[in-house]
């Protein structure tokens, strides 16, 4: 007898052995039982979890002589014929697909069944046919003859018309979850006398994302080697990466070893790791972290800001599946900026009294900012205190922002990044998510989502624009605001607008290695709306 792959000898032949789908199983069962099936329906989900088995159990439950609880006896002769019965007729949707195949079909149903009691049409990818296709079926999906079941499977239910979906009863079939497809892979490990390690199998179960067929075909696959199946050999197979080498990776993140994590990242992707599984796995270790912390078990030193941005600039990789950047250099860049992140540090507010030195915990709420004065008296960190007047810069910005010198820059910014990359890539890891928000022809408004990243970007400002200088060939002067900060600089600028008043060049003066400012940063009178809604668009003020 020729080999039979695994997901096929091992499909189910009764509702029992239908794994991860209760509440359908439990309906369809119903259904055969108590003998109020109706006469169409329509199963969906992702691949492999199960649609066209159950289909062909369904249909076969209907015509059992002698059925138990809802599930067939596979002893009748209608069970044991049931793979070669002219009564159960399984049409690809994808080769044929046209109304002349429908039609064909149409003709059929009116023939009554040869030996069973319900002649059973499985349409397998039902979504793939023609709108003339769907057009002809109607009047006799909606009022078939007593005697025909119609079983409309789908992995893409959007594309199926509504005015089908109306006329069937409807499940859906949800992707199989992580530990039930543990518990049937090693079922059918021990059944095939495959010695498989625990980890190997919950890799297997985690990559095939809730589908038992690519877990029992990669299975299958792996077993074909002769030897124990093992973690190593399933992430060389199929391009995965071990939890060793995730929890590597944040250690050397943790310990600030920027080469060492590079390292790693590296054999990472040489291993063919698919970056969509790697940047799962790394945002669900990540987010392991994040419970651990908050239930007092904390297994890295990140602070619970850090994890929760780290998780969320990760997943942003994954939403650029489109971009023309390998998607690794986008993993690198989010990495390395959480390399320099301080998770205590003390910064200065952007906005308001310059003098007012206030202390950033991350553990707080985000932004959360208290007065130092309420806190024990802390030695200051001189190299990390922002040496040039804040407001100054937001003045001078606003004084000729408009949108021209905005989306200029803007333009400019993504390259700008690559330029870093490989003149200071710890430059990089600063300003990965930066983005331009306000622009004049000399001054930039910049914002970063991390807080305590905007103040470090704004103690290296110069080093920044001289790199920015070197790149474009504008000279500009940079200031970076945390996005609150941005919000309420942006409000402000609106609200004396509509007061009728103008905002005047600061000049900047460099004073005992500090810019200073060289008069009050308030404004004056004789300014319209059409300036603010040049630079905004809008003229809304926020609240």
């Amino acid at each position: 007898m020729s080999y039979k792959v695994l997901y096929r000898k091992y499909r189910p032949d009764s509702f029992d052995s239908v794994v991860g789908q209760d509440y359908t199983v439990r309906m369809l069962k119903n259904a055969v039982s108590t003998e109020k099936n109706a006469h169409a329906y329509i199963f969906t989900g992702p691949r492999g979890t199960g649609k066209t088995s159950s289909a062909k159990v369904f249909a076969k439950a209907l015509n059992c002589e002698c059925s138990v609880d809802g599930n067939p006896c596979n002893t009748c002769d209608s069970c044991l014929h049931f793979k070669t019965s002219s009564d159960i007729i399984e049409i690809d949707a994808a080769s044929n697909n046209g109304v002349d195949e429908i039609r064909e079909l149409i003709n059929n149903v009116k023939l009554v069944p040869s030996s069973s009691k319900f002649k059973v049409y499985i349409i397998d990818e039902v979504h793939m046919l023609t709108a003339s296709a769907f057009n002809a079926l109607l009047l006799t999906l909606e009022e078939p003859p007593s005697h025909v079941v119609f079983i409309l499977a789908t992995t893409d239910i959007q594309n199926v018309p509504i005015t089908i979906l109306s006329r069937c009863q409807r499940f859906d079939f949800k992707p199989i979850n992580k530990q039930d497809l543990e518990k049937r892979l090693r079922y059918v490990a021990s059944e095939e006398s495959i010695s498989i390690t625990d980890q190997a199998i919950e890799e297997i179960a985690l990559i095939s994302a809730g589908g038992m067929r690519d877990a029992l075909g990669m299975l299958d696959q792996l077993a074909s080697n002769g030897t124990e199946i093992t973690l190593d050999a399933v992430s060389s197979y199929f391009g995965s990466v071990s939890t060793q080498k995730i929890d590597k990776l944040l250690t050397n993140i943790e310990n600030k070893n920027t080469e060492s994590m590079l390292e790693v990242l590296e054999n990472i992707k040489s291993s063919g790791t698919n970056y969509s599984v790697f940047v799962e796995k790394l945002i669900n270790e990540l987010r392991k972290c994040a419970v651990h912390l908050k239930s007092g078990k904390a297994k890295y030193r990140f602070g619970f800001d850090t994890l929760y941005h780290m998780i969320f600039d990760l997943n942003e990789c994954l939403c650029n599946i489109n971009i023309n950047v390998n998607p690794y250099v986008l993993i690198e860049l989010v990495l390395l900026k959480y390399i320099d992140i301080e998770e205590t540090m003390e910064v200065q507010m952007p906005l308001g009294n310059n003098n007012k030195i206030k202390e950033y915990n991350p553990g707080n709420d985000y932004n959360t900012l208290e007065s130092l004065e309420n806190k024990k008296e802390k030695k200051i960190d001189a190299s990390r205190i922002v040496s040039f007047s804040v407001e100054t810069r937001i003045n001078n910005c606003f004084c000729e922002a408009s949108k021209e010198y905005k989306n200029k820059l803007v333009d400019l910014w993504v390259a700008f990044m690559n330029f870093l990359m490989t003149k200071d890539r710890s430059f990089v890891s600063l300003m990965a998510d930066t983005s331009v928000c306000a622009a004049s022809p000399t001054y930039a408004i910049i914002t970063s989502r991390i807080f305590s990243t905007n103040n470090l970007i704004n103690v290296e400002i110069m080093k920044i624009e001289s790199y920015f200088k070197e790149f474009s060939g504008l000279d500009y002067k940079f200031v970076s605001l945390a996005e609150n900060d941005w919000k309420e600089a942006m409000n402000k600028y609106k609200v004396n607008i509509k007061n009728g008043k103008i905002y005047t060049f600061i000049e900047e003066k460099i004073e005992n290695n500090a810019i200073l400012n060289t008069e009050d940063s308030s404004v004056e009178s004789g300014s319209i709306e059409d300036v603010a809604k040049d630079i905004f668009g809008t003229f809304e003020i926020e609240s």
